[in-house]
Order: structure tokens, then C-alpha cells, then sequence
């Protein structure tokens, strides 16, 4: 999808009407997503019945085909209009949040998430699309800016709501919570939201299909996607094994959604500042600065106290030992975020021939794609060895019995810190056989 320059406006922070419907729509969708994501694999496990291992293959598939879709559905959208795209993929999306709240036999729950998929493929070539259709040259790095600022908030905001519904009233009711923010997002595609201009250039599936195989065909980008997937598998497992972790070891009461928090909390805090402070960095070197910080945040979380019976005096408060070391492990995956995310976009885009930028970019998460299935469904073979479903225990255990199949819960950790070494390590031997064979060809070497 192209961008279009036909609204007129200098350096200002004033933006059209339906710049701003466009992330408000984006806010009450990620509010949906998020409240739904953060508990999708407890809802898989604990509402309808699949094991540990089955909900990783499901979740993984799930998440890892949401981010291999966009570009497709972004050509689709160019033929049918952003009005429409919007009404079809919110349409979808309330459906789908609501049957899963009603139906909950496993091939339903198939069925109603391939409808979530679908729809929610839809939204960010549609979102981004418009945001950068109604923004100028001049004003678009601040037009993007408050759109990841609204993304984090409705992240945010649904993590922090969901707590709230799946204690107070059930966990498949959080569903319902999702299915209500997109049908108020679905009014708004309807009543307020109106067509933008269209007179750009289309991008077509077969062009999407041409910057795939071009990426392919590119071993420094496939490579760098290899890579950087280490990173993002980590990084998923705030959904993929920290809720299960910290229920099954805390107990109910204990709230993972908040702790997902962190993360965002970070992110928006810091990102400036690191972005400015290794601004005279090159991409990659701010990147392994990144990869080298993410096996201290998995160490941090194999620190937890497995069966949460320690606690430490945070400002007074006593907090268990493994919700601080959780927090502590979260926080520092954020700050490694601020090093890797918006320089490896950089440095993605900085491969691709001119005017192929935006297709290019369009495929810049296959490491997504990728961390995710390869992600969850590790965690799911390590949940079942290490902290499995306590309904698989055997009956009549008494509660000391119980904390010993969990004593070394926190080995799952260890796990992810190996990855991150590895991926760490890949990264600067990258970086130093592409210098090598830039300087060999006598190429300016990459930034």
C-alpha cells in the first residue's frame, strides 16, 4: 500500500478528522486484541480442554499467520476500499470474540479463531494505511508517532481491564470484553469514519508475492530475519508461558496481565531516549547492544522463587520473590526492545531497491511469523515437563506433594537464555562477515 500526499499541512500537530477515528479505532482495537492475547493459552487450556502442547501449536499458529498475512490482505484492501475493509474486518473480529465466548468445543474454537485471524489481518494495512494517507511529509514522524503512543495505551488499557473480568466473573468472558470494543469500533467504521483519498498507486498480491521471493533471495536479509527471531521468541513468551507460570505457581489471585504491562510501559517511556542517545550508532551495532541484553532478562526470570514462597520488601510493600524477578526480566526485555525494534526496521528498509521500501517493510515481521510458531510451541513442551496443568497431576496429592512437581519451574528460563545468547553471538559474527565482504567488494559497508 502506497502513501498518498494530497492533504496539505506543515510541521504541526493539528491532523485531519479521520486521522484521529483511525487510532481511535486502532486503541479500541488493541484494547480487544490484547485482553483477548494475554489470556488466549489459559482460555485454550483451561476453558476448552487442549493440553499444554496442543494450545502452543494452536497459539503459535495463530499469532505467527496474523503477521504473515497483512501485506496480502493490504493488496485486497487497495481494490475494495478502506471503508469497507474496515467494516469487514471489525464485523469479523466482534463476531469472532463473541462466539468464542459462547462455544467452547475444540472445533469451534478452531473455527471462530481462523474468523479472528482473518479480520484482524485486515487491520493494520488499514490503520497504517490511513494514518499515512492523512498525514504530510512534513508531519508524518509525528503522525506515527501518537499512532504507537494509541497502540500502547489500548494494549495497555486491555491488559489492565482483564484481570478484573476473568476473576471477577470467569475467563471466557474476557471474549465478550473484546467482542464489545470491536463492535465500537465496527460503529465507527460505519457512522463517523469516511473514505479517504485513493488516488495513489495500488501495490497487487503479485507484487507482494515479487518482494517475498526478493527477500528470499537476499541471504543478508533472510539471515538477519533468522537471527532477530531469537529475540522475538523470547519476547512472546509474555503471553506464550508467563501467565501459565505465574498462575500455576502464585494461584489465581495473581494478576500475569498486569505484568505484561511492563513491557509497553517501558517501551514508551524509553525509546526516545535510547533512540537519541545511539542515534550516531550504526543500526547494527545499536541492535547487538540490544541482543546482548535479552539473556540477562531470561536470567532474571529463572531467578523467580519456583514456589513463590519468598518475598522481597519493595518500598514496604512485600512482593513475592517471583513477581519481582518477573517485573525485573520484563522490563529489561523492553529496554533490549528500544535497541533492536526501530533499527532493525532501519536497517530492513536500507536493503530494499528504491521504491520497494514499503513492500519491503511489509515482510520486516517474518521474524514474527517465525518466534512465534517456533516460540510457542517450545513453551508448550516446557510448560508440561516443568510447570504442567496442575488438572494432569495425579489424584489425592497433598499440597507438599504438589509444590514438588513445580520445584524447578524456573528452569523453563534457562531455556530462553541459551536462545538469547545464541542469537546474540549471531548477530556480531553477522555483522562482522558483512563487513568483511563489503569492504571485499569494495561497498560501503551497511549502516
Amino acid at each position: 500500500m502506497s502513501e498518498n500526499h494530497s492533504y496539505t499541512g506543515g510541521t504541526t500537530w493539528r491532523f485531519p478528522k479521520d486521522f484521529w477515528i483511525a487510532n481511535f479505532m486502532e486503541l479500541l482495537e488493541r484494547a480487544a486484541y490484547y485482553g483477548f492475547f494475554i489470556v488466549l493459552t489459559l482460555y485454550l487450556t483451561d476453558i476448552v480442554g487442549f493440553t499444554d502442547i496442543q494450545t502452543g501449536f494452536i497459539a503459535g499458529i495463530f499469532y505467527g499467520t496474523l503477521y504473515l498475512l497483512p501485506p496480502f490482505v493490504g493488496a485486497y484492501v487497495d481494490k475494495i476500499g478502506f471503508k469497507k475493509g474496515l467494516i469487514i474486518a471489525f464485523s469479523l473480529l466482534s463476531i469472532g470474540y463473541f462466539l468464542l465466548g459462547v462455544y467452547h468445543a475444540k472445533a469451534a474454537v478452531i473455527l471462530f479463531l481462523i474468523i479472528l485471524l482473518v479480520g484482524a489481518s485486515f487491520i493494520k494495512p488499514l490503520i497504517t494505511g490511513t494514518v499515512a494517507k492523512t498525514t504530510t511529509v512534513q508531519n508524518r514522524a509525528r503522525g506515527y508517532s501518537l499512532f504507537y503512543w494509541t497502540v500502547n495505551i489500548g494494549a495497555f488499557g486491555g491488559k489492565t481491564v482483564v484481570p478484573y473480568i476473568r476473576q471477577g466473573i470467569g475467563l471466557e468472558y474476557v471474549n465478550f470484553f473484546s467482542s464489545a470494543m470491536a463492535l465500537f469500533a465496527l460503529i465507527f467504521a460505519i457512522i463517523v469514519y469516511k473514505e479517504p483519498d485513493t488516488s495513489y498507486e495500488s501495490k497487487t498480491i503479485q507484487d507482494s508475492l515479487r518482494a517475498l521471493k526478493a527477500i528470499f533471495l537476499k541471504p543478508r536479509l533472510w539471515t538477519l530475519t533468522l537471527i532477530i527471531t531469537g529475540f522475538w521468541l523470547i519476547q512472546g513468551q509474555l503471553y506464550a508461558t508467563m501467565p501459565k507460570y505465574v498462575i500455576r505457581l502464585l494461584g489465581e489471585g495473581a494478576k500475569p496481565e498486569w505484568l505484561a504491562n511492563v513491557n509497553p510501559l517501558v517501551v514508551v517511556i524509553f525509546v526516545v531516549l535510547v533512540t537519541q542517545m545511539t542515534r550516531k550508532l550504526r543500526a547494527i551495532n545499536t541492535m547487538i547492544i540490544g541482543m546482548f541484553i535479552m539473556p540477562i532478562s531470561a536470567l532474571a526470570m529463572a531467578m523467580s522463587q519456583p514456589t513463590g514462597s519468598a518475598y522481597i520488601n519493595l518500598l514496604g510493600i512485600q512482593v513475592p520473590q517471583l513477581t519481582f524477578m518477573m517485573i525485573l526480566g520484563i522490563a529489561i526485555q523492553g529496554l533490549a526492545e528500544c535497541f533492536i525494534s526501530p533499527r532493525y526496521l532501519e536497517y530492513f528498509s536500507l536493503q530494499a531497491p528504491k521504491g520497494d521500501e514499503g513492500l519491503y517493510l511489509g515482510f520486516s515481521h517474518l521474524h514474527s511469523f517465525l518466534s512465534a510458531i517456533l516460540g510457542f510451541s517450545l513453551s508448550g513442551f516446557l510448560l508440561d515437563k516443568y510447570c504442567p496443568d496442575p488438572r494432569t497431576l495425579p489424584a489425592g496429592l497433598t499440597e507438599a506433594q504438589k509444590t514438588l512437581y513445580y520445584a524447578d519451574a524456573h528452569y523453563i528460563w534457562y531455556y530462553f537464555v541459551a536462545i538469547a545468547v545464541v542469537a546474540a553471538v549471531s548477530l556480531y559474527i553477522y555483522k562482522l562477515v558483512t563487513d568483511y565482504i563489503d569492504r571485499k567488494n569494495n561497498v560501503e559497508i551497511a549502516s
